[in-house]
């Protein structure tokens, strides 16, 4: 495994700059690895990881990881929390690991020096022990087999807009079979003309 510094310069690459989030989603993945028993993350395709904020530290967490949403490895469940479970597919194990908010005040002392408080979370994180950055806790999850990585388990189209539905997410409705846009509402409002791009 790469050392801290050179895994924050890939991830600063990735994402595009280096702020507190950076930190705390390389040091998270870093621990979930371990913690799951996956020694080259970007190795294998026995890691899935599931992050529940959508800012830098899931950009972090990827690089460092390999996971994407493409290669269906990461998900993104939107809790908007600062944390992830890393599964290890291959065992079984998996853990979740929080940033503790405590770490947030704790940040001056491991960096006195600092100006502002983002500066002071930067450099603190860094070197802070995981024990008072994370709370570590082994979970139980049981990935869906139409979660997991690979071909399409099955595709459905929708009876409300003529789309096709890859691996289950159908739902059914007074006896039809609609996407979940249709079937619970969309976050978008198509709206007239329809046009191709």
């Amino acid at each position: 495994m790469q050392t801290l510094e050179e895994l924050l310069q890939e991830a600063v690459g990735f994402h595009g700059h280096l702020c507190p989030g950076q930190v705390l989603g390389v040091r998270m993945a870093l621990a979930g690895c371990r913690a799951v028993n996956v020694v080259d993350p970007k190795g294998t395709r026995e890691l899935i990881v599931y992050v529940e904020i959508d800012r830098c530290a899931a950009d972090a967490i990827q690089s460092v990881t390999g996971c994407r949403l493409g290669k269906r490895t990461l998900k993104h469940v939107d809790y908007g929390k600062m944390a992830a479970t890393f599964v290890n597919v291959a065992t079984g194990r998996a853990v979740r690991i929080v940033a503790k908010e405590s770490s947030r005040d704790l940040a001056s002392v491991y960096a006195p020096h600092a100006i502002t408080k983002s500066e002071a979370q930067l450099q603190a994180y860094q070197v802070m022990p995981e024990e008072e950055l994370f709370a570590v806790s082994p979970v139980r999850l049981q990935t869906p087999e139409e979660d997991l990585p690979g071909h399409p388990l099955s595709r459905v189209i929708c009876e409300g807009c003529g789309e096709g539905v890859n691996d289950r997410r159908e739902v059914k409705q007074d006896g039809r079979t609609l996407c979940r846009a249709c079937g619970a509402g969309a976050y978008y409002k198509t709206v007239d003309p329809i046009y191709t791009i």
